[in-house]
């Protein structure tokens, strides 16, 4: 993709501000004036017209701004692979804790086992 020139998003912004304020009185010049004189309806229409523009190019931006910042497929797939394999490691870990949990649960129980085996034949 050939490097496009960025657009300075504030002024961006400016520009949609720019665009729009001015729909604002005219808006309330052509509510006060209803005779035949056309001039506020086409200033709201121009105005309106810029606000879009203004806005279409901001919208343009974002997109390109997303499209640049959007990993590739094979970058978002090693991600995802590399979280999986840190879940997988994460597993084996409270699995190794778990098991010498129960081995040492287990060496308490046969130890306790034995103490009564050694009772019961005293007995």
């Amino acid at each position: 993709m050939a490097a496009m020139p960025q657009p300075d998003l504030l002024g961006l912004v400016a520009s949609l501000d720019a665009a729009l304020l001015p729909c604002l009185p005219a808006r309330e010049l052509q509510a006060a004036d209803r005779s035949t004189h056309s001039s506020p309806q086409v200033d709201v229409e121009r105005h309106a017209a810029d606000f879009m523009e203004a806005a279409k190019t901001l919208q343009l931006y974002f997109i390109r701004v997303q499209h640049q910042h959007k990993p590739t497929k094979e970058e978002a797939l090693r991600k995802e692979i590399a979280g999986l394999e840190a879940e997988l490691n994460e597993k084996d870990a409270l699995l190794e804790k778990q098991n010498k949990l129960l081995q040492h649960w287990q060496g308490l129980l046969e130890a306790q086992k034995n103490i009564h085996i050694q009772e019961l034949e005293r007995v």
